[in-house]
């Protein structure tokens, strides 16, 4: 039993996460409440903590040289590790705990039970800081939960503090489906919190010696589910504003007021030495631009415009031409090479944060768009920004959530423009470019559109179940019928690995028929899971 946490502990605690987490990758990535084949947040939060590990491992137990202890050394290095190697919204956060655990201990001469606690209190206000529009019901519900029962413990005893902050994670992990209609329905708990039970039990161990008891994550109810509505814009604010800032910690405090006064979605976080990330949906941008002038030195200034519910996240996006790149998330062989063809540095799905820094640094531009065409990958995105900010390359970053989103974003551009301008334009038409995903449904489920088994076609519409269908090409005419009827002058077409031969001719035989005005361009994409993938502007 440990009475201080130190780097021996810290390393042990690593790779103990690491192996509980790779022992239930796959309960986790079943915690899915969608029935399409893609969970992954189990896998997602293996390979962040893997990365971790390495971190760890290429330090080879060497003595700090950034001042600080050694324990608050290694959580140091474990947080970095796990920040490059982070994928998905759940590895982000998870890194962002790991970071304000190191940032609250680093320089404590020892770590007892009350320093554990103000660690975990800083750690949540990091994972609440990471996200733009924080949810509960989620992993952040389970972060914060632990780190009120370690307040409470008001102990000095790290066992039991540590203790007390996992049993109240798993006790909130089981209230999570009370918290999000869409994991009741689904009979599940959230995947990122059941990770972080995981992480907390495992470091319970390495303190007391002890296995922790595992309590079930909820109770075992049917798994009927689908409709979870993935993150979308701001409803009522139509811009989202970001920039660096140098500043005084008054100047900011009041720069909170002002913010929370122009819009929503607001959230400032510092890195301790006088910078500042400024985040806010607005409707006057100038506004929030001006009451950073006020307050010090804005730097690094982003702008997007939400349409058509375009989802909250960083910022815009850019050319190759006058120092700019453009770097590009890609499923599938074919969409690759589209990607490729239009000048873009293309990074396989699924990246970690270093992956993308790598491919962003790689580019050699001073001006870089990044294009991340998944939800789950739009915070790895702005966490590779945000370092490479600190490496001197302006990033922006446009939240596209399918390929078809950034075809129609890299089509804008316009080296000519300033570099603000043409990422507007770029998130404008990401923005405008409504798309839709066609699969196989993996289970049974009850979806806005009705029940669906295993087997049925299912159509998604911005994320969300619209058709269910028996045939393929039947559900995929209908879906491409429903969006042309909001408008549209330009269909295109991604094929999938697993589509039919002719499937794209069928569709594009429809359209000329019963839509003759409207233009269709087909490819061969050869994305996994999803035989098409459709865009209308």
């Amino acid at each position: 039993m440990l009475d201080t946490l130190d780097a021996a502990a810290v390393r042990r605690w690593c790779a103990s996460g690491l192996a509980t987490l790779q022992r239930h990758q796959g309960e986790i990535d079943g915690l899915n409440v969608y029935p399409v084949p893609d969970g992954d947040t189990g896998t997602n939060l293996v390979l962040t903590l893997t990365s971790a590990q390495q971190a760890l491992a290429m330090d080879l137990g060497t003595l700090p040289d950034d001042g600080h202890t050694p324990h608050g050394h290694a959580l140091r290095l474990m947080a970095r590790g796990a920040l490059l190697g982070a994928r998905g919204n759940s590895g982000v956060i998870v890194s962002q705990i790991l970071r304000g655990l190191a940032d609250a201990l680093a320089a404590a001469p020892a770590v007892r039970g009350r320093q554990l606690a103000a660690g975990l209190a800083d750690a949540t206000a990091a994972a609440y800081a990471a996200v733009a529009r924080p949810v509960e019901g989620t992993l952040l519900s389970v972060v914060s939960a632990a780190a009120r029962a370690a307040e409470r413990a008001d102990s000095d005893d790290l066992r039991t503090v540590a203790r007390a902050a996992a049993e109240a994670a798993a006790r909130a992990l089981a209230r999570t489906p009370e918290q999000l209609p869409e994991l009741a329905r689904a009979g599940v708990v959230d995947a990122g919190g059941r990770g972080l039970c995981l992480l907390l039990d495992a470091l319970v161990e390495v303190i007391t010696g002890e296995s922790p008891g595992q309590p079930a994550p909820a109770p075992p109810v049917r798994r009927p589910t689908a409709t979870a509505a993935r993150e979308t814009g701001s409803d009522a604010y139509a811009y989202e504003v970001q920039y660096l800032l140098d500043a005084t910690d008054e100047a900011v405090t009041r720069l909170r007021a002002e913010l929370a006064a122009l819009g929503d979605s607001l959230a400032v976080v510092g890195d301790g030495s006088g910078t500042w990330n400024v985040h806010v949906h607005v409707n006057d941008v100038g506004a929030a631009v001006e009451a950073g002038v006020v307050a010090g030195r804005p730097h690094r200034i982003t702008v997007t415009r939400f349409a058509d519910q375009t989802a909250p996240a960083p910022a815009p996006a850019v050319a190759l031409p006058d120092g700019r790149a453009a770097v590009v998330v890609a499923t599938g062989a074919g969409i690759a090479e589209l990607f490729a063809a239009e000048g873009a540095v293309v990074v396989p799905a699924n990246p970690s944060t270093g992956e993308l820094l790598d491919a962003i640094r790689a580019t050699g531009a001073a001006r870089v768009v990044v294009l991340p065409n998944d939800p789950n990958t739009q915070s790895v995105a702005s966490a590779a920004a945000k370092e490479a900010h600190g490496l001197g390359v302006k990033v922006s970053v446009v939240p596209t959530r399918s390929p078809v989103q950034a075809l129609a974003a890299l089509a804008v551009r316009d080296p000519k423009r300033r570099f603000e301008d043409d990422v507007i334009a770029m998130a404008e038409a990401a923005g405008a470019c409504r798309y839709a995903e066609v699969c196989h449904a993996g289970r049974e489920a009850l979806t806005v559109a009705g029940p669906c088994r295993p087997g049925d076609v299912l159509a998604l519409v911005e994320g969300e179940v619209h058709l269910i269908g028996q045939d393929l090409t039947d559900t995929c005419t209908a879906v491409v019928d429903r969006m042309l009827g909001g408008g549209g002058e330009l269909v295109t077409l991604l094929c999938g690995a697993d589509a039919p031969a002719g499937l794209a001719d069928r569709v594009r035989a429809h359209v000329e028929r019963s839509w003759p005005f409207v233009e269709v361009q087909a490819y061969e994409g050869g994305q996994p899971h999803y035989p098409l993938l459709v865009g209308v502007e």
